[in-house]
C-alpha cells in the first residue's frame, strides 16, 4: 500500500523546532520528523512518551543474572561438586564475575533485538527514503497526505512555505 507524504527539509534544528511549534499551533498532524542526530526537546513537542527500552534491558539483564547464578549453582553443587582450593561447593563470591558478564551480555543482546524489532529494522526490510540528504545533514518535517483534498494539500504546502525550509515542498509516495 502506497503512502503519500508531503515534507519539507531544513538546514538547522532550530528552524525545524520552530516549524514543529508552528505545526502544533496550527493543529497539523505531524506524521514524522527525521533528523541526522538526536534533537533535545523534540520528543515532548511531538507528544512522544519516554522509551521503555530500559525496562527490556532490565528484564534481559535479570535473565542473564539468573541464568549465570542458577547455572553455576547447579553445576558446582549437584552436577560436578569439586572443592577448588578449599572453597565450599557453593562459593557465591566466585560466581560474581561470570554473573556480571552474563548480565551484561543478555541485556545488550536483548536490547538490540528489541530495538530492531520495534523499529522494523530486521533482515530483508527495505525502508523507503524520502530524500537522500535527510540522514546526512538535513532535517525533515513530514505529514501524511493520504486522502487529503487539494485544498488540504495546499494548506500543508502553504504551511511549509511559511517556515524556513530549504527546498521545494515534496509530495512523495512511499
Amino acid at each position: 500500500m502506497a503512502k503519500d507524504i508531503i515534507f519539507g527539509l531544513y538546514n538547522d534544528e532550530e528552524h525545524l523546532m520552530a516549524a514543529v511549534d508552528k505545526a502544533n499551533e496550527a493543529g497539523l498532524d505531524i506524521w514524522n520528523v527525521y533528523t541526522p542526530f538526536p534533537v533535545h526537546g523534540l520528543d515532548p513537542k511531538l507528544g512522544l512518551s519516554e522509551s521503555r527500552l530500559h525496562i527490556a534491558g532490565f528484564v534481559f539483564g535479570m535473565m542473564g543474572t539468573l541464568t549465570a547464578f542458577l547455572g553455576m549453582t547447579w553445576i558446582f553443587t549437584r552436577d560436578w561438586p569439586i572443592i577448588f582450593g578449599g572453597k565450599p561447593y557453593w562459593s557465591v563470591p566466585a560466581f560474581i564475575p561470570i554473573t556480571f558478564e552474563l548480565t551484561v551480555l543478555f541485556a545488550s543482546i536483548g536490547m538490540v533485538v528489541v530495538f530492531y524489532t520495534v523499529c522494523g529494522l530486521g533482515p530483508g526490510v527495505t525502508n523507503p527514503v524520502l530524500d537522500d540528504r535527510i540522514t546526512d545533514d538535513k532535517f525533515c518535517l513530514a505529514f501524511d497526505a493520504n486522502g487529503l483534498s487539494d485544498s488540504e494539500l495546499d494548506k500543508y504546502r502553504d504551511f511549509l512555505n511559511g517556515t524556513r525550509h530549504i527546498a521545494e515542498v515534496h509530495l512523495k509516495s512511499i
